[in-house]
């Protein structure tokens, strides 16, 4: 099978940028985002951003944000990539210049289907969880039946993975990346390391290659 990509979202501190590159992940994952209990100001972004070596693909995490406030994160923090995980138009996520995904909250048969069409021209989309009051984060999975076969762009795979599930998850869906925050945290915005440990010895284990 091949690799399934991995990104650790929600990060906070400096040992957990440490942790979640040593264990091998690809895309690291700031939220820019305040209500949410793993939000990083500008200036802790940039901070926690010079610990990351090359290779690892920096993510920027807004929902509905105001133009001038993801200018201004771009400003001051080096972002590979933008996450828009609102209710962004597609020609709002293509406005920075930068390459971007989408996220979507799942609740539905079609939504997928319509979401490719819609961002057409993202780099990839990403399946999450519904939540009426959340954008993401949630901590539970939906219905993976719910995901076409067919797949114009990436398909990113989120919503309550952990290392009890991860395997199973690539097994049934096979996306092109997973996305993991609370699954590997001690509490929200921490991580652990052993939880990391574990759940890429799963993707690992499932993604062997013979």
């Amino acid at each position: 099978m091949t690799m399934t990509r991995v990104k650790i979202c929600g990060l906070t501190r400096e040992q957990d940028i440490d942790a979640a590159v040593a264990s091998g992940a690809d895309s690291v994952g700031f939220v820019f985002y305040e209500p949410s209990p793993r939000a990083v100001s500008i200036e802790q972004a940039r901070k926690l951003v010079a610990r990351v070596p090359a290779f690892v693909t920096v993510t920027g995490l807004f929902v509905n944000p105001e133009i001038e406030f993801v200018k201004a994160v771009l400003e001051a923090v080096p972002l590979d990539l933008l996450q828009f995980h609102g209710d962004e138009t597609a020609a709002f996520c293509a406005s920075f210049g930068r390459r971007w995904i989408k996220a979507i909250r799942v609740r539905e048969s079609g939504q997928i289907e319509q979401a490719f069409a819609v961002y057409s021209k993202a780099s990839g989309l990403l399946v999450d969880a519904w939540d009426p009051d959340r954008y993401g984060g949630t901590g539970q999975s939906f219905n993976w039946q719910l995901i076409p076969e067919k797949r114009p762009l990436p398909l990113i795979l989120a919503g309550g993975l952990s290392s009890d599930n991860v395997a199973r998850a690539i097994e049934n869906v096979r996306p092109w990346a997973v996305d993991v925050s609370g699954g590997v945290e001690l509490s929200k915005g921490k991580k652990d390391a052993t939880k990391l440990s574990e759940f890429f010895k799963e993707v690992h284990r499932v993604c062997k290659i013979d």
